[in-house]
């Protein structure tokens, strides 16, 4: 397998629950494929840089498998790899959150 739609893979990936939802991420411009707005029929290659915002926050990966099955998270989790970057701003996000104040009702 050379490519795969980009919708299919968002969702084997487990960053979506559902491919019309990552298609739909895909339509509103939520996801790129090397610095480009990608549509949900946008083949993905492995090698292929990816911007996903989603609503667990924003992840920039790259692509180490294709698959078009869903499976379990740790085979999920084989298919990309989160660069250090975004592992690093996502961590400094949550410890953001957590110095919050308390809203009060």
């Amino acid at each position: 397998m050379t490519g795969l739609r980009i919708d299919k893979w968002l969702w084997a990936a487990r960053f979506f629950k559902t491919r019309s939802l990552a298609a739909r991420a895909c339509e509103l411009g939520r996801i790129s494929s090397n610095k480009v707005t990608a549509k949900p029929a946008r083949e993905v290659h492995v090698g292929d840089l990816l911007e996903i915002k989603n609503g667990s926050g924003d992840f920039q990966v790259e692509v180490l498998g294709l698959s078009e099955m869903r499976g379990p998270a740790p085979v999920a989790q084989t298919l990309y790899r989160e660069t250090d970057e975004s592992r690093a701003l996502r961590a400094k996000l949550v410890e953001q959150r957590k110095n919050m104040p308390p809203i009060e009702a």
